[in-house]
């Protein structure tokens, strides 16, 4: 038969994606290097770029998609240039705003390697060895924070996800009716769920988004120490029973978002199994920590749960994206999430059945994201991780310190790794009833500038009605001359922007 032109360009097949091995060395050690200097130079550089989204948009917006390509080299120069020098770097050594932690320049590494070989660890089949060391992963982060290392687990993208997947598992668990088949409008009892005021917004969405309705929640209040009261716990499940709704988990905190409160798991533990309920930890922020020797018995109480999520994007130093969610009986997230279409052939040869990730979580199809939690572990070792949790909690310590002992700053809590605290100025009136209105305007007002000045960037938290400065160190390039300069820099703007904005009934 005659080769036509296209047959012989399918012989010889030139994919305009492909890149040589030489092409692909010379590209990655290029990228390399400009990672190694944007690693080398981060301390030296503004935390953010301070441009506005329009600036920003301005730069690429304009830009049509290329009819014709662009020279690898020539793009990676580019985009280089444009990441590094428009991007916010929560690896600076002064990032402590929301809880994103530094990457490990392993993880970095360990993404390129993943995306290289680009397992689906969706089924065993595609992804032999990414998922035995995801099922590996999954047991050293158990072990590393004291729960049962026989659980089921996976990673998921993040916070959200991971508290996702233990919803997911408590409700197919506890409801007194085949769920999946018959939804959960089957009966006339509604189901409920408690968390207290301080829970993370995913509880709102799940509620939303699984078919309960926003009402199914219920807001527990918090004692004066941001932690879930239990006694209103307990009185709410009783008036829930007597009304005839259905609970069915109580979420518990380790680690709140805006102050790093621990909420009294023990008794949590206790309650929920007096009542039959499922017992899930939020530990996206807090779990790690209680990897530490010293860690309090609550906090170490994320033991009892029948769930735990945690994000080792936080506080086990991995790039984004890494959550990953424990569930203490694996056959829930089977029952839970399994199922078998006909065009799946991933069920092995009985005698040697493979782990099918699939059957575990929500996704299908799943990156391989285990590697640089994987990676970091053996880099670090336990030992390791506890000096780095360690000193972040000591440098927060010092932070609360360092503004509980100055005039001009107000130091509110401490918890974990997260320091809160506000801008008082030392001439303003204390017995004037727009006082505490007027603090609460000028610290967001702070807050604003420093977010935007590139010298340090913190977030914000309101506590017992007051807009507060949240610190939340999860930053192991953080070091106690970072946390001595915020000080005298919150001070120095917070003296500036009350001269701007003080109304004259409350100056002296």
């Amino acid at each position: 038969m005659k080769m036509n032109n296209q047959d012989e360009a399918l012989r010889n097949r030139n994919a305009p994606l492909e890149m040589t091995s030489d092409e692909f060395r010379e590209v990655g050690y290029q990228v390399v290097d400009s990672i190694a200097n944007l690693l080398d130079s981060l301390a030296q550089r503004p935390v953010t770029s301070n441009k506005s989204a329009k600036a920003i948009r301005s730069i690429i917006e304009n830009e049509q998609m290329p009819q014709k390509g662009i020279t690898p080299g020539h793009l990676f120069e580019e985009t280089t240039d444009l990441l590094f020098e428009h991007s916010l770097f929560n690896g600076h050594p002064r990032f402590w705003g929301y809880i994103t932690s530094s990457a490990s320049p392993i993880g970095a590494l360990s993404d390129l390697l993943a995306a290289s070989v680009n397992p689906n660890v969706g089924a065993w089949t595609l992804s032999p060895m990414a998922t035995e060391i995801e099922v590996q992963t999954v047991r050293w982060i158990a072990d590393l924070i004291g729960y049962p290392v026989t659980c089921g687990g996976l990673l998921v993208s993040g916070g959200n996800m991971a508290n996702f997947v233990g919803f997911l598992a408590a409700r197919t668990s506890k409801v007194t009716w085949n769920i999946r088949e018959e939804g959960v409008g089957a009966t006339n009892q509604h189901l409920v769920i408690y968390g207290s005021k301080e829970t993370h917004t995913w509880i709102e969405k799940a509620v939303d988004l699984f078919g309960l309705g926003t009402k199914a929640m219920r807001w527990i209040d918090t004692d004066v120490n941001q932690q879930m009261d239990i006694n209103a716990l307990e009185k709410q499940i009783l008036s829930d029973q007597a009304d005839g709704h259905l609970p069915f988990m109580v979420v518990g905190a380790a680690g709140t978002v805006s102050t790093g409160a621990v909420d009294p798991l023990l008794e949590i533990a206790t309650i929920c199994r007096k009542h039959d309920l499922w017992f899930h930890v939020d530990g996206a922020y807090g779990a790690p920590a209680a990897a530490l020797p010293e860690a309090s018995a609550q906090l170490k109480g994320l033991k009892e749960a029948d769930s735990v999520a945690l994000d080792p994007h936080k506080w086990l130093y991995a790039p984004l994206e890494a959550g990953c969610i424990l569930v203490r009986n694996p056959q829930t997230l089977i029952d839970t999430f399994s199922s078998h279409p006909e065009y799946y052939n991933f069920g092995g040869d009985g005698e040697d059945s493979p782990l099918n990730y699939y059957e575990f979580g929500l996704q299908n199809s799943r990156g391989f994201r285990a590697l640089k939690v994987w990676l970091g572990f053996r880099q670090a070792g336990r030992e390791g991780y506890i000096v780095m949790i360690r000193d972040d909690i000591a440098l927060a310590e010092a932070l609360y310190r360092l503004v509980d002992a100055h005039s001009e700053l107000q130091a509110i809590t401490h918890n974990l790794s997260i320091t809160t605290f506000r801008y008082v100025p030392n001439s303003l009136p204390q017995d004037e009833s727009e006082t505490e209105v007027y603090l609460n305007e000028l610290n967001q007002e702070l807050l604003n500038r420093l977010q935007s000045g590139g010298e340090v960037f913190v977030s914000n938290a309101v506590v017992d009605g007051k807009y507060v400065l949240r610190v939340c160190i999860v930053n192991f390039r953080t070091t106690l001359n970072d946390i001595e300069a915020l000080p005298e820099i919150v001070i120095r703007e917070g003296r500036k922007i009350d001269v701007e904005m003080r109304p004259e009934h409350l100056t002296n």
